[in-house]
């Protein structure tokens, strides 16, 4: 009796261990493919296809003048006097402020000077009484002259380079214009002066719509001071290259300033029609969005595993949504019901 105790307490102990052991067993890659397989996620799918839709894209954006022009002159000097006031409508060729011309006269005495000196020499090499070579320096020094005299008249007395408003005036008549910045800019300027009709808009554009985008393009424009008023503009400009960290290009539009009722200054709302294009359109129930990021993504079916593709949006019809890809195809198997429990590389089973 007492060995058959024994051995009942060294079998119970074997048990135990025997429990004890396979608990404790490592699990080897083996049991997590069959978990793994086990684990398939039940989804269902649907074929993606291009559906052609008219693209229309709406921007924010400022109103500009077409020029603007911060008068200023070559060097520092005192202002003699200046004509116009801020608020002032100026024309071509119009009259903005003198500049201090005593240098200049003095050009000019020497600059007749040299004219009449020039004159004589020609007279005397025409009757062999002179060298080339004096009649070259003098023609050299005379011609010098003549284009300093040209560009202190320029730079002295300062004309419109366009039809427009004068938006500041930054000094007063005998005032020194010193060179330092005066205007909001942080430019030097003794006046400034704007064209107002036209007026332009810059728009940045994503640059996927960089293709669709053409010179003489129509775009409306509606500004919230004018809510019933719309305008027109055309696109004039694109810029040659994309801005690498905001992945968008600037479309510059000219906008006929009617009635000047636009302000360089306005906050404005830009459309354009781009015409029918195909893309991608599906359910706004397909798009997941990141946790605490804008990244916006879906899931596709490959061979039964989930693979997540990043997408961006494009325009929201009522409960669908354009999305866009260099990732996605036409045929691929879009994952639309089931996605917000799947991670990428996730088994899922496609139910029929």
């Amino acid at each position: 009796m007492k060995y058959v105790k024994t051995i009942s307490a060294i079998l119970i102990s074997g048990l135990i261990l025997s429990a004890c052991s396979s608990k404790n067993k490592p699990v080897t890659s083996q049991d997590s493919s069959a978990a793994a397989e086990k684990a398939a996620v039940p989804v269902k799918v649907t074929t993606l296809a291009k559906t052609k839709i008219a693209r229309t894209i709406d921007y924010t954006a400022t109103v500009l003048p077409f020029e603007e022009v911060n008068m200023a002159p070559s060097t520092p000097g005192r202002i003699d006097r200046i004509y116009v006031e801020t608020g002032d409508r100026v024309n071509k060729g119009d009259e903005l402020f003198l500049m201090d011309r005593t240098q200049l006269y003095q050009q000019k005495v020497q600059l007749a000077s040299l004219a009449k000196d020039l004159s004589r020499l020609d007279t005397l090499l025409r009757s062999g009484s002179a060298k080339q070579q004096q009649y070259d320096q003098l023609k050299t020094q005379y011609d010098v002259t003549k284009t300093n005299v040209e560009f202190m008249e320029a730079n002295t007395l300062l004309r419109s380079p366009f039809a427009g408003v004068v938006t500041g005036k930054y000094f007063e008549d005998g005032e020194l214009y010193s060179g330092s910045p005066t205007t909001t800019s942080g430019r030097a300027a003794v006046v400034t002066v704007m064209q107002i009709n036209p007026l332009k808009v810059n728009v940045g554009i994503s640059e996927q719509y960089y293709p669709l985008v053409k010179r003489g393009m129509k775009a409306e424009l509606r500004a919230d001071v004018y809510s019933s008023v719309k305008f027109t503009g055309t696109v004039f400009r694109i810029a040659p290259t994309i801005n690498s960290a905001t992945r968008s290009f600037i479309a510059e539009i000219e906008v006929p300033n009617r009635n000047e009722l636009l302000k360089p200054g306005m906050f404005v709302r830009v459309s354009m029609d781009l015409g029918e294009v195909e893309t991608f359109v599906v359910s706004a129930s397909t798009v997941l969005v990141q946790e605490g990021t804008n990244t916006r993504y879906v899931f596709l079916d490959k061979n039964n595993v989930a693979e997540r593709v990043e997408v961006t949006l494009g325009k929201r019809f009522d409960d669908q949504l354009e999305i866009i890809s260099e990732n996605i195809r036409e045929g691929d198997r879009l994952v639309s019901e089931g996605q917000s429990k799947l991670i990428n590389g996730n088994k899922i089973e496609v139910a029929k």
